[in-house]
């Protein structure tokens, strides 16, 4: 919730940069190394070529670092960045830098991550700052207390938008002290640090598989899952779990029936040892629980074996009540699990059954376990993991390994669960597109910004020939998302992708059909926004303020509301993701009294798959306060933070949520890394109104319906925003003249 999803995609994937000698890090930060013809030594790129070195604009010395973006740069960010070892002791560590702007339309930010066995293990940005614009050199900081956990660091500087920016004289610091000059660490080396019989393959081969090798491998993934999360051999970390279902897997194949692979189950797990009395024992409290375990399998001696069951139940009934698990944390003061001690094996060649096979078993395992919204997924689970059993283990290359991920990933109907390291794999397919934006409007695709012979207004109706209407049918298992509105807000978004060059879009105008002769080129990617683009905060008229969330700045709120004094009502878009976390810094300045808006569920580690209510979160009044009507636009685009900030604004007296039902994906997001070098998320945390009803899969329902329609995104109009200030008007104001407000406020 609090880390956009595309940030956080292209920071983990920046953890394939290499790691560097210590000696000349202080020179490499202040690029001070830098080679004959501008090249920046020490430093990863991406994407390649994106930052150079400047020997003109220069903070010190002879050289910094320039980052440029045009209109057309690829991707959403470009960046540098570093890995090291992080080999030190202390408990703070400070990444602080000067930097300089250019006209950048996005944002430039510093960034530092901590990762272990796993990556993002922590991490901080100075993203939510607002460096835009243009600016002279000034310093920044990022801090972050030093993980435990942690073997690498990796840092950098980021620019989205378009523009140029300048880094120079970075300084890496621990308590105080240059890293390089920090006292090292003795950290003692767990297994996944000492084990590396499969590093290099998992040496399983699998050309097809019988309906009985699909039985047992169901049957092994449940149980290398269960035994992961309760057995205390497994969850002290005395064996590496991967590799160990790499050592069973061939047993478990060459099973003929189902009671000869229950037995090879049994005789691995018996290898484990004995569960132990313990002392004391987990027990699952009566009071505050939302979730029980989905444990009940277990007893399934039809299925297992009266031998495998037993030995099952002797685990569970002895799991230990104390809160280690090797394999995931709770985040500290939010409790979304942190699923360390996960590689990713990013050195992995593909195909490779065992590794597909252990990815798949990995994702069932944590959404079984560890996922708070289980319950709504609206699928047989179990049924998910024996569909997919063939699907991933028999993919034939590494684009078809992803795809079945696209589509494994896409059943948990979570918008945040998505295959974040490979959309390029979901399909269109692609590196170009046409340079027009489209959205769902009255369930049709219609263009909202022209481009490519395409106009406002345009009912996209095929494309290259292909009815839209089959490619949605084709496209859509493929896309993760809680509800249908917020799956096709993404198939509108990349609908368009494919081979560079030229392409024919059949559309419905106002005035007839017709076939555009159009091209797919390269896009830069652009801010995904319903709302009015300009300043932060202005008055539509003299009775009505308007604030959007997306350039907002914790600073500035005691501006806003300044500003906002005196008028009728205040008009709060949050059609978009807030650009700052503001549900208290902004909301105790709309509330007269104390109010509840939002309590949560979170994980047991001593009970996996048991989830608990936390207290209701609530909003305190703050001295400055505003006292006009709070009217709050949400659309398909607000999501996560975007949601649970509305939850907190509609608590005002006599707030209206106007709009339509939002992305239905709330909570702080998890990452999982998955082998081959791949990743996804999760909503980690449960979050729920403070009576317990629903939000995920539900989304924020407004009090007041509003949705575009496709005659008023010919005439240029914003309906919602019409709608929004109909009620702090009311009636006595007519149509019109809310129109010429709005179209006004375009037109600036």
């Amino acid at each position: 919730m609090r880390l956009s999803v595309a940030l956080a995609t292209l920071l983990l994937a920046s953890a394939s940069a290499q790691s560097q000698d210590q000696a000349p890090l202080a020179a490499i930060l202040t690029f001070e190394t830098t080679q004959a013809g501008g090249v920046l030594t020490g430093w990863a790129t991406s994407p390649p070529n994106s930052a150079v070195a400047d020997d003109t604009i220069v903070r010190t010395g002879y050289w910094s670092a320039r980052l440029e973006r045009t209109a057309t740069s690829p991707d959403e960010f470009s960046g540098l960045s570093k890995n090291i070892p992080l080999d030190v002791a202390g408990k703070t560590i400070v990444l602080r830098g000067f930097l300089r702007t250019d006209n950048v339309t996005g944002f430039v930010s510093l960034w530092i991550r901590q990762d272990g066995s796993s990556p993002n293990l922590a991490f901080a940005t100075t993203q939510g700052r607002g460096v835009k614009g243009t600016n002279d050199w000034h310093e920044h900081t990022v801090t972050l207390p030093l993980h435990a956990d942690a073997r690498q660091l990796v840092f950098g500087v980021l620019i989205s938008g378009s523009g140029k920016a300048w880094v120079d004289d970075l300084a890496l610091m621990v308590d105080g002290v240059p890293f390089a000059s920090a006292p090292k660490a003795d950290r003692p080396k767990t297994v996944i640090e000492t084990d590396y019989e499969f590093a290099s393959r998992s040496r399983v081969a699998v050309d097809a598989l019988l309906p009985h090798q699909v039985d047992n491998l169901v049957t092994l993934g449940q149980v290398w899952g269960f035994l992961k999360y309760h057995h205390p051999a497994i969850r002290s970390g005395e064996r590496h779990w991967d590799f160990d279902l790499f050592r069973v897997l061939p047993g478990v194949l060459a099973a003929p029936d189902r009671r000869t692979g229950n037995a090879a189950i049994l005789k691995w797990m018996t290898s484990l040892g004995q569960a132990q009395p313990c002392k004391p024992c987990a027990k699952l409290p009566s009071e505050q629980i939302h979730l029980p375990p989905d444990v009940k399998w277990i007893e399934d001696e039809a299925r297992l074996g009266a031998d495998l069951s037993r030995a099952l139940r002797a685990v569970h009934a002895n799991r230990p009540s104390n809160q280690a698990q090797f394999y995931l944390s709770l985040a500290p003061g939010i409790g979304n699990p942190v699923f360390r001690n996960e590689p990713n094996y990013p050195q992995i060649a593909l195909p490779d059954a065992g590794y597909q096979l252990l990815a798949l078993y990995r994702f069932w395992n944590i959404i079984q376990y560890w996922f708070p919204y289980r319950d709504v997924i609206g699928e047989d689970w179990t049924g998910v993991l024996r569909e997919f059993v063939p699907r991933v283990t028999l993919a034939k290359s590494a684009r078809d390994y992803q795809r079945q991920l696209l589509a494994l990933i896409a059943r948990v109907h979570d918008t945040h669960a998505n295959l974040w390291s490979s959309l390029a794999a979901r399909p269109p397919v692609g590196d170009c597109e046409i340079p027009a934006r489209i959205r769902f409007i009255e369930g049709r695709p219609v263009v909202t910004t022209a481009g490519g012979s395409l106009e406002v207004g345009d009912i996209v109706t095929s494309l290259d020939g292909t009815p839209v209407s089959r490619l949605i049918a084709e496209w859509s298992p493929y896309y993760a998302a809680s509800n249908e509105p917020t799956r096709l807000r993404d198939i509108g978004r990349f609908m368009t992708r494919g081979a560079c060059g030229d392409a024919a879009v059949a559309v419905t105008r106002a005035t007839g059909d017709v076939v555009v002769k159009t091209e797919r080129v390269k896009a830069a990617a652009s801010p995904r926004t319903n709302d009015l683009p300009g300043d932060t905060f202005r008055k539509l008229s003299p009775e009505v303020g308007y604030l959007t969330l997306s350039s907002i700045k914790i600073a500035d709120v005691p501006k806003y509301l300044e500003a906002a004094a005196g008028t009728k009502g205040l008009v709060i878009d949050i059609r978009n993701y807030p650009s700052e976390f503001v549900v208290f810094a902004l909301g105790r300045s709309l509330v007269g009294d104390t109010m509840a808006f939002a309590r949560f569920t979170q994980g047991d580690l001593a009970n996996p798959g048991a989830f608990h209510w936390g207290p209701a979160m609530s909003l305190t009044p703050a001295e400055q306060r505003y006292k006009g009507t709070v009217v709050i636009l949400v659309d398909e685009v607000s999501q996560s933070q975007a949601e649970y900030t509305t939850m907190a604004f509609r608590t005002a007296p006599g707030a209206k949520v106007v709009g339509s039902t939002t992305a239905a994906a709330d909570g702080n997001v998890s990452s999982i890394p998955l082998p081959a070098g791949l990743s996804t998320m999760i909503s980690g945390i449960g979050v729920f109104y403070p009576d317990k009803r629903p939000t995920q899969r539900v989304g924020i329902i407004p009090d007041v319906e509003a949705k575009p329609t496709i005659a008023g995104i010919r005439a240029g109009r914003d309906e919602v925003l019409e709608a929004g200030i109909r009620q702090i008007l009311g009636p006595g104001v007519s149509d019109e003249v809310i129109r010429k407000m709005v179209a006004d406020q375009k037109k600036q």
